[in-house]
């Protein structure tokens, strides 16, 4: 049996966008990372590396994994795939993007979805945002949703109006303000689930509310220490339950995901993760886990 409603089942079906269709060059990069607001300019030869490493851990757990077509529509932020849509067992939501840059990737998205026999329930329309990195199953029947600057709460509106007939319960989660409207800044920026009773999560930015109902919900918390966020510590991506995948160079985060019983690969992500602020869930679009 499998499910899309779910953030630590084994991965089935996932989709990715490749950096030869989402980076395409050197040049193209050139010209677009500084609006981006990427931290640095990411090097076109190093990208691929690390993206070939990365795809390659996520091949190892022998998943179906599907790419997103090149697209004028959308730039280089089109690797963070997990942000144009999200995955429910009624259909893929389309999102509507609250980084004006990424307007077009949605669409792009659904094109790729209806081609390929994926269905569709509905899109979040203007004037609601609602980027996939604000998203985040609990479990089967809980979805929590960030409100930050790239969800608002219309677009939690009108994702709830979706799903609550369905029977799934819809959590808002005001996230804080932090470096404002132009960093990257998720939900998943600061909660990762990597099973279904352990996450991983840098609690200063996490709402007591949220935290409590965590813990309320039986969640094991793997604690990332401050020198490890902006280096993307937090964000883990399940590729099984007690398996996952994280950028390199988070040595505590690592440990205490090992002390909680996980096996834990890494990658190196400076170019494709850390520049421009999408860790290895931002670069998945899984569709379907196991249960």
């Amino acid at each position: 049996m499998h499910t899309a409603q779910s953030e630590f089942g084994t991965l089935k079906t996932v989709y990715l966008k490749s950096i030869a269709d989402g980076f395409i060059d050197q040049p193209s990069i050139n010209t677009q990372w500084e609006s981006l607001n990427y931290l640095d300019c990411p090097n076109y030869e190093k990208a691929f590396a690390e993206y070939t490493d990365f795809v390659a851990a996520i091949q190892s757990t022998g998943c179906d994994i599907q790419f997103f077509d090149k697209d004028e529509r959308t730039g280089m932020d089109s690797i963070y795939c997990r942000d144009a849509s999200i995955a429910t067992d009624y259909g893929m939501v389309i999102c509507n993007m609250g980084k004006g840059q990424r307007k077009g990737e949605p669409e792009a998205q659904r094109k790729i979805f209806e081609e390929r026999g994926i269905k569709v329930l509905g899109a979040i329309e203007s004037s609601g945002t609602l980027e996939g990195g604000d998203v985040a199953w609990l479990d089967e029947k809980t979805l929590a949703v960030g409100h930050t600057y790239r969800s608002n709460m219309e677009g939690f509106r009108q994702l709830k109006m979706m799903l609550e007939p369905k029977g799934i319960e819809v959590i808002q989660v005001m996230m804080p303000h932090y470096k404002g409207v132009n960093d990257v800044f998720h939900l998943m920026s600061v909660f990762s689930p990597v099973d279904k009773d352990i996450a991983v999560v840098y609690s200063p930015l996490v709402p007591i509310y949220f935290r409590s109902l965590l813990i309320e919900k039986g969640y094991h918390l793997v604690e990332v220490p401050d020198e490890e966020f902006d280096s993307m510590g937090c964000n883990v991506l399940a590729l099984a339950p007690h398996d996952c995948l994280m950028v390199a160079g988070n040595p505590k985060t690592k440990a205490g995901l090992q002390t909680a019983g996980c096996t834990v690969r890494e990658y190196a992500g400076q170019h494709i993760s850390i520049m421009g602020g999408g860790g290895p869930t931002c670069l998945t679009r899984p569709v379907f886990r196991l249960k």
